[in-house]
């Protein structure tokens, strides 16, 4: 072959650098823990080494079942390979990650990106009912004014709906979140240093009581709305 001869790819879009960083992840993770990785690498934005993916969603894109991909995300977090942000954010750790970031994945200066991502974690707790209000779209857009960070807000949503289910299950029935001011009050708790571990354990708890609850939805009362 000649020394001049370039090589070039057959297909240019979806390209994703596998070197070192991928080759220590193989040293490191089982097969299937692996494969996932390979999957979160090639559909991470390439940016931010950050994905939001459900365990539902993850399973159907490998060909696993969701409590098979719950094990290789706990694979990953012990070895550091991936951490857990929040509401089922996923993000590659700078070792095993190959580009650079052009920022933290939590971080946005559009107030539209900010409130979308406010908006979406707070609709995808199975104890909220609501549409989102303009009451609610006007907390996130202050929020965002004042500078709140939205991985706190995320948390917030995360902590206050992991205690709802505690309270569901230990009452036997309540009434469902429809308000986003339902977790202003936990903003300051959530700033505190709190390791990485602690939110995984919490959303992990989030998940493992929202099946449960799927499986007994009359646990929520429509009759006593609770908003604050």
């Amino acid at each position: 072959m000649s020394a001049a001869h370039r090589f070039q790819l057959k297909r240019s879009s979806g390209w994703f650098a596998a070197g070192r960083e991928v080759e220590a992840a193989l040293a490191l993770l089982s097969d299937a823990a692996f494969k996932l990785f390979v999957w979160l690498c090639l559909h991470a934005g390439r940016s931010c080494g950050s994905i939001r993916a459900g365990s539902a969603e993850l399973a159907s894109a490998i060909g696993k079942t969701e409590g098979a991909i719950r094990t290789c995300l706990e694979e990953l977090f012990h070895h550091g390979v991936c951490v857990p942000r929040d509401c089922d954010v996923i993000e590659i750790t700078d070792r095993f990650w190959p580009y650079e970031r052009a920022s933290h994945p939590g971080a946005s200066d559009d107030p539209s990106v900010y409130i979308d991502r406010v908006k979406r974690c707070f609709l995808q707790r199975c104890c909220v009912r609501s549409v989102f209000t303009a009451a609610d779209e006007k907390l996130a857009a202050q929020l965002h004014r004042d500078g709140v960070p939205v991985v706190d807000v995320e948390r917030a949503i995360l902590l206050g709906s992991l205690r709802k289910y505690v309270a569901l299950v230990n009452n036997g029935r309540g009434a469902p979140i429809t308000s986003l001011y339902y977790f202003v009050a936990l903003f300051a708790e959530v700033r505190q240093e709190i390791s990485v571990g602690y939110w995984h354990y919490v959303a992990q708890k989030v998940r493992t009581l929202e099946e449960r609850f799927r499986q007994s939805p009359a646990l929520l009362t429509e009759t006593k709305a609770e908003t604050k």
